[in-house]
C-alpha cells in the first residue's frame, strides 16, 4: 500500500487550478495577500499558519509552514512553542465541546 500523503504532492498543489483556473487564482490572490505583512509581519503569519496547520493536520502544510519558519529565521523552539499552542487550544475547543454531552444527557434525563 502507498502512503495517502506523498511529499511531492506538495510541489503539484498548483495543479488544482487546472479544472477550474479563475477559482484558483482568486484562492492563490486571497492567500498570498493575506500572508502579507500588515499590522502583524511575514514571520508572525507564518508562524500562525504554522500553529493552523497542526491543529487542522494537514502534513503538506505542515511541511511547508515549517519549511517556511525555517526561512525565516525561526528555531525548531518556536516551531515547538507554537505547536503545544495550537494543540492546547485543540484540546481546550475539545473539553468545551464536552459540556454539549452534559447538556444533551441532562435533556435525555428528563
Amino acid at each position: 500500500m502507498t502512503d495517502y500523503y506523498n511529499d511531492e504532492d506538495l510541489e503539484r498543489f498548483g495543479d488544482i487550478g487546472k479544472h477550474s483556473p479563475e477559482l484558483f487564482k482568486k484562492f492563490m490572490d486571497w492567500y498570498t495577500s493575506a500572508l502579507q505583512p500588515g499590522i502583524l509581519s511575514k514571520r508572525e503569519k507564518i508562524l500562525i499558519g504554522l500553529a493552523v496547520a497542526h491543529a487542522v493536520q494537514c502534513p503538506y502544510c505542515i511541511d511547508a509552514y515549517t519549511k517556511s519558519c525555517l526561512e525565516e529565521g525561526m528555531s525548531l523552539e518556536h516551531i515547538t512553542e507554537a505547536v503545544h499552542v495550537a494543540s492546547a487550544v485543540r484540546g481546550g475547543a475539545s473539553l468545551i465541546h464536552g459540556i454539549q454531552a452534559h447538556n444533551a444527557a441532562d435533556r435525555i434525563s428528563m
